[in-house]
């Protein structure tokens, strides 16, 4: 059977309609345009001449690349298309010489892409849970709002101690965390997000404008004590409520939660606990790619 593979652009959209996936209301068709061009690209897996997989990736700070959007024709499963279109994605992304990382999220519970990131030579990075809510009321104890940090000398210090130097992973987006570089935090970005220092100053937290379908106040704790210090959830009310008023409607909470942070939360804890989200990645220097070039 004849197979090709060639990026898509803006006239494709119609393909994608065509392809049978079983997935209802699918956002990619709604934002196609974007995800496939400016620092996104979308990539299709032709069979005589149907299009029968698609994916692609979006490029974050420079040099990361996350890979995601997979989809393949129920007519068509069963034949590694996923693998093999998402190993040729890998090839061309890499081909760029920025691009120093490449990876990809999948929910603990989606078995199938799972396998389809050991398949690729990606390497399980991290498991985070993405936490909603519509309120952090129920958590507040009384305690006072932390000092905001604003000088970007100290935020750069936070960043250095607590995400570079450990290399840890940073959720630089709602559903997008990557590993931690200086290139990851730019002074604009830095500017731009707001830092809150407890008052024994060995606590941060970190809160950020996001947009996915609905405004999100992106927040990041990376301690376990969630509940054992005075303030925390009165800080993140009170940014909550900042940001509602700038954008003129309620803006949700989101929290990056490791299973250590999720295990602390009380029961009357009010967020949307859905399946969690496994980084997978690799770097440039362990990645070698073979010829892909009839996949």
């Amino acid at each position: 059977m004849e197979t090709s593979i060639r990026q898509l652009n803006s006239d494709d959209l119609h393909l994608l309609e065509a392809m049978e996936t079983g997935i209802e209301d699918d956002y990619i068709l709604r934002v196609y345009n974007r995800i496939s061009s400016g620092s996104s690209r979308m990539y299709g897996l032709f069979q005589e001449g149907q299009l029968a997989s698609v994916g692609g990736y979006t490029i974050f700070a420079k040099q990361y690349v996350m890979l995601g959007r997979m989809r393949s024709d129920l007519r068509f499963r069963g034949n590694n298309l996923s693998t093999r279109l998402m190993s040729y994605i890998m090839e061309q992304a890499f081909s760029l010489p920025a691009i120093q990382w490449i990876g990809a999220n999948t929910q603990l519970e989606n078995a199938s892409a799972r396998r389809v990131m050991d398949k690729l030579g990606l390497t399980e990075v991290s498991t985070l849970y993405s936490a909603i809510s519509s309120t952090a009321y129920s958590l507040e104890t009384g305690g006072s709002v932390w000092q905001e940090v604003t000088d970007l000398r100290q935020k750069r210090a936070w960043i250095d101690r607590l995400y570079i130097k450990p290399g840890a992973v940073f959720p630089y987006e709602c559903y997008y965390t990557f590993p931690a570089s200086e290139e990851l935090f730019a002074d604009a970005k830095l500017a731009q997000w707001s830092f809150f220092e407890n008052p024994s100053k060995n606590r941060l937290l970190i809160t950020k404008k996001d947009y996915k379908r609905e405004y999100y106040l992106h927040t990041v704790y990376p301690w376990d004590d969630l509940m054992e210090q005075p303030g925390l959830w009165e800080t993140v009310s009170m940014a909550q409520r900042q940001l509602s008023e700038k954008v003129k409607t309620n803006a949700l909470l989101w929290m990056d939660l490791s299973p250590g942070q999720v295990s602390k939360l009380p029961e009357h804890h009010t967020f949307e606990l859905p399946s969690p989200w496994l980084l997978y990645g690799t770097e440039r220097f362990k990645k070698q790619f073979g010829s892909a070039s009839v996949q």
